[in-house]
């Protein structure tokens, strides 16, 4: 990028997130200003914006669950949208055309259906941006938003084909390799280790083995990159190689918001069109949570996947672009379209930024959409029975939950977000559920009853436990509250929220180190002695 884009992405990147926008408002507002002073996107930039988008998928691949694609609510719902927005946006804009709007006169059927389908879709780029910010990805809501989006691509993978009018090669077949290679992958990944090698090792996969093997058969190639993360999901390191991989993902998806703006400048008939495009929206978001809601999700979970999915699709410039070449649309469109991407992002960010207040005033007219059965990973969790909670159940919580147990006669329940940690303790036969104390859903389902007594923060991160005894505050919770830190400035952060006891694991692991020795000691001593004795 030349010096004067890296600057006013910067520039403007910085503007946003000072008056509470998410920068990629900056970065998409940084390209149309560069358009405005006449400048143009070139291959370096374009070559840039495709490293993020590959680079974002591979990552998010990472961290899901292949087996998640095969639920009803993302499948079916992702199916039933497809469908379902592509004939409303249709019909919308054949209306437009029978009202003699401009640029929409010279467009024939298949015209208006093209448009239809670009514009059912919603951004993938977007979506798992906001969830990503939010510290949200793994939350119901996110995962259901983001099922959608990969079927969404799978779409898109089909649609490539058959506009081409070429299939996908022969050899495409040949990727089902790519399964048993996958063991070879994750043992190569756990040898690289971490820092640079790390980082190399997954740009390899996600751009040579996964985007370059997958266009090479005529697959999309971003497709490809997220079904290798997907394949890599399940190996221990894939956190690390995640994190080590996300600030190079953000600085190449800079290129891509800059790359939005950079399309070309529209004129007033195309400023028109894109704000009629951008009036539409609420149809789609309609349709959205509609659908979603015959799934038997709760009202909260609907609302929050269908705000992140409110948007128009990047994909809408390559349906927009294949369509000019094959002449079933102007040029002028790819211009339309770009602006109502760039200008829906803006109004998405927005609503994203508001969702949790949309979601309170909006909740008791939405509430009648709201099955009587909901699903079961949607039902409420009610704390019955219970009289004291361990939020975490590693080393320090699991060895509380014994304690508590054993020693003081509590109803204990421990809770944990990993499945093997918790099928350990159900062995045991312990009291455990599963559930993530940093994913809002959870604390939204959450009921608490009034025999609960005490809470125990024992989860690894500090992050984590100052999240959970936030949310305990706004539920008002009148019992005591205990956590753990790993560092003494942790503490205060802690004491100021309302905890009402913190200790510091390590100080309070020497103190009982302590404690024993001397016990032991005192245990061998003859009673006739006193004191401790003294090195000679």
């Amino acid at each position: 990028m030349e010096p004067l884009m890296i600057a006013l992405a910067f520039a403007a990147g910085f503007a946003a997130r000072w008056v509470g926008l998410p920068p990629l408002i900056g970065f998409l507002a940084a390209g149309f200003m560069l358009n405005g002073l006449g400048l143009e996107s070139g291959p370096a930039l374009q070559l840039i914006a495709d490293l993020g988008v590959t680079l974002l998928l591979f990552t998010i691949g990472l961290k899901l669950d292949i087996r998640s694609l095969l639920r009803a609510e993302i499948w079916g719902a992702a199916s039933l949208n497809m469908v379902a927005s592509t004939m409303a946006l249709m019909a919308v804009l054949a209306a437009a055309k029978f009202a003699g709007m401009a640029m929409m006169t010279d467009l024939d059927a298949t015209g208006l259906l093209v448009l239809g389908f670009a514009l059912s879709f919603s951004s993938t780029v977007f979506a798992i941006k906001v969830l990503e910010d939010r510290s949200e990805l793994t939350s119901l809501y996110g995962v259901v938003a983001i099922g959608i989006l990969i079927m969404q691509d799978l779409f898109a993978v089909v649609f490539l084909a058959a506009s081409s009018g070429e299939p996908p090669s022969p050899w495409a077949l040949s990727l089902i390799l790519l399964w048993p290679a996958a063991r070879v992958m994750r043992m190569l990944l756990t040898r690289v280790g971490h820092g640079e090698l790390q980082v190399l090792y997954g740009t390899f996969l996600s751009l040579v083995v996964g985007y370059s093997f997958f266009e090479a058969v005529g697959l999309k190639g971003d497709l490809g990159a997220l079904i290798i993360g997907m394949l890599l999901a399940s190996h221990a390191s894939t956190a690390g190689l995640a994190k080590s991989l996300f600030h190079l993902k953000e600085l190449f998806l800079v290129g891509f918001f800059l790359n939005i703006g950079l399309g070309a400048m529209p004129d007033v008939s195309m400023v028109i069109m894109a704000l009629l495009l951008v009036a539409v929206l609420p149809l789609k978001s309609a349709l959205y949570f509609f659908i979603l809601m015959r799934f038997k999700l709760r009202t909260r979970t609907g609302l929050l996947a269908t705000l992140s999915l409110t948007n128009y699709s990047e994909f809408g410039l390559i349906v927009a672009a294949i369509a000019i070449s094959a002449g079933w649309l102007p040029e002028d469109w790819l211009v339309v379209i770009s602006l109502a991407l760039a200008t829906s992002f803006v109004a998405a960010s927005a609503l994203n930024s508001a969702s949790e207040w949309l979601y309170t005033t909006l909740r008791d007219r939405l509430k009648r959409f709201e099955s009587a059965e909901l699903m079961a990973a949607d039902q409420p969790i009610t704390l019955e029975g219970v009289d004291a909670v361990v939020l975490g159940m590693g080393r320090i919580g699991s060895g509380a939950y014994q304690r508590l147990s054993e020693k003081h006669g509590y109803r204990v329940l421990g809770i944990d977000n990993s499945p093997a940690k918790l099928a350990l303790h159900k062995k045991a036969g312990h009291r455990v559920i599963e559930g993530d104390a940093v994913d809002s859903d959870f604390w939204d389902k959450l009921v608490i009853a009034d025999r609960v007594q005490l809470i125990l923060l024992a989860m690894p991160q500090h992050s984590g436990n100052l999240y959970a005894l936030t949310r305990l505050k706004h539920r008002n919770f009148s019992g005591r509250i205990a956590a753990i830190v790993q560092y003494q400035d942790e503490i205060e952060p802690l004491r100021a929220l309302g905890a009402n006891a913190v200790f510091h694991i390590y100080e309070e692991a020497g103190s009982a180190f302590a404690d024993d020795a001397v016990a032991d000691l005192l245990a061998l001593k003859p009673a006739s002695s006193s004191g401790p004795s003294r090195p000679g």
